[in-house]
């Protein structure tokens, strides 16, 4: 196994830790402050860094039962995320401004269900579809078996669809 760095191999890793921590706590203060602290862990962990299979997996499961320590500590299950995000919204000159907002709508809503799941699965859909881990990893990052992953994954996504489509149907 190859030498590990703080810098090189670790601190890279903090953007995706944010979104982590962001994607569980859904406030930005304390998903700083929970990346940060991950990596004060990870740091004073460095003497047995070459026993541990996956760094990345290491500081993403220290990130994510900070989280939700931090969460179930504070009880803050509905706020949303942070307004000051970027949406993805289609600006290409195809687009009018009706289809443009439209668009923004419905990614705030897709972004709004996805607050609203259970940790578990806001979990793994953050780690999966906006962080493209892989089955495995997730697995290992969430102590859970590969099958749990697929499952609590699909589960999430048929929630949101399923309200997505409630909600474009009836306008709710």
């Amino acid at each position: 196994m190859e030498k590990i760095s703080f810098r090189n191999d670790i601190l890279p890793l903090k953007n995706k830790l944010f979104r982590l921590a962001l994607r569980i706590t859904l406030n930005n203060a304390d998903a700083e402050d929970i990346v940060q602290e991950t990596l004060i862990k990870v740091w004073k962990k460095r003497e047995s860094w070459d026993e541990i299979e996956s760094i990345e997996a290491f500081c993403y499961s220290i990130c994510r039962n900070l989280a939700l320590d931090r969460t179930r500590r504070a009880d803050k299950f509905n706020e949303s995320l942070d307004e000051t995000q970027n949406t993805a919204v289609d600006t290409s000159y195809s687009a009018n401004p009706e289809e443009r907002v439209q668009q923004g709508d419905r990614m705030r809503l897709v972004k709004e269900l996805i607050d609203h799941l259970p940790e578990k699965q806001r979990s793994v859909i953050q780690l999966r579809d906006f962080e493209g881990k892989s089955y495995k990893e997730i697995a290992d990052i969430m102590q859970m078996t590969d099958e749990q992953v697929k499952v609590t994954l699909f589960r999430a996504r048929q929630t949101i669809k399923k309200k997505f489509l409630e909600t474009e149907d009836y306008g709710l």
